[in-house]
C-alpha cells in the first residue's frame, strides 16, 4: 500500500460526466483508482479525457479510502477558477503533451 503522487500542474479527468459538473457548477469531484496525493489548496490545470488543458481549479480536498468494494480509491474535490482561453489551452495543452501525455520516458 503506498501513495503515488500527481505532479502538482495536472489534474486530469477520465469522466466527462466529472468535468460537466465542474464546468456547469463551479464544484466538482473527480475519483481516481489507488491512493495518490493531490496538492490540497493549490491552484492546477485541469484536462479532459482527451488530454487537452480546459481550466483551472483549485483542489479543496484529497481523501483517499477504501471503498466498498475493497478498491484503493481517491476522492478530488476542487473549485473552478476560471475556463482557459482558446490560446492557453492550445499552450498548456502542447506543453502537457511534450511533458506528461507524449513521449514515454526512460
Amino acid at each position: 500500500m503506498g501513495f503515488q503522487t500527481e505532479f502538482n500542474s495536472v489534474c486530469k479527468f477520465k469522466s466527462e460526466q466529472e468535468l460537466y459538473e465542474l464546468l456547469e457548477y463551479g464544484r466538482g469531484k473527480m475519483v481516481k483508482k489507488g491512493f495518490r496525493v493531490f496538492p490540497t489548496g493549490e491552484m492546477v490545470i485541469a484536462y479532459t479525457p482527451e488530454n487537452k488543458a480546459i481550466a483551472i481549479v483549485k483542489i479543496v480536498a484529497s481523501i483517499a479510502e477504501i471503498n466498498f468494494q475493497g478498491e484503493e480509491v481517491t476522492q478530488v474535490e476542487m473549485e473552478l477558477v476560471r475556463r482557459l482561453t482558446e490560446e492557453e489551452s492550445r499552450i498548456q495543452t502542447a506543453l502537457a503533451h511534450e511533458m506528461f501525455f507524449g513521449l514515454k520516458r526512460s
